[in-house]
């Protein structure tokens, strides 16, 4: 990023009240939680005998790249939803925040559903339907707030790459 960004965020975060900044730190506290507390459901199964192995696919990343990569999303959807909580109320916001909610709630499930159910099938119903509740979060999020959608592309991306990693472990290992 330029530096003119990080001064226009810098400057941003200082012209916000306190009931503002609150706002963006519970938003951003939000997805963090709700990834760090799946997160710590299943971190044991990751080093578990039937993780370890599994046969994986040559694309597969090293275990280190998932920590930053899910943080930086989660830290992507709190910020996008901040954005749409600042937006007027109405019938868009409300629909892009209960569709952020139902996004949210299937990625929880996702890694419980794989690492500690073992079921890379069950795991891939469940992430092509994550992978839809984000596109329409994505158009539901535009319709409000454009910006908030764009910051969510890396995040569809990442799913996107999580669902063929998914369906490849259930190929290698049915």
């Amino acid at each position: 990023m330029k530096r003119k960004t990080f001064e226009g965020i810098h400057r941003y975060l200082c012209s916000m009240n306190f009931k503002s900044f609150f706002q963006f730190i519970l938003c951003l506290a939000i997805p963090l939680a709700v990834g760090g507390f799946s997160g710590y459901l299943t971190a044991n199964e990751i080093n578990d005998d039937w993780f370890v192995n599994l046969i994986k696919p040559p694309f597969n990343p090293p275990n280190y790249l998932f920590g930053p990569v899910w943080t930086t999303l989660y830290l992507l959807m709190g910020f996008s939803l901040f954005l749409i909580i600042r937006t007027a109320k109405g019938g868009l916001r409300t629909n892009a925040i209960l569709v952020f909610g139902i996004q949210l709630f299937l990625n929880f499930w996702w890694s419980i559903f794989f690492f500690r159910f073992q079921r890379p099938d069950v795991a891939l119903a469940e992430i092509i339907l994550m992978w839809f509740s984000i596109l329409f979060m994505l158009l539901s999020f535009y319709k409000v707030k454009p910006v908030a959608a764009y910051l969510q592309i890396p995040y569809l991306l990442w799913v996107s790459f999580a669902s063929v990693l998914n369906a490849s472990f259930w190929w290698l290992n049915k």
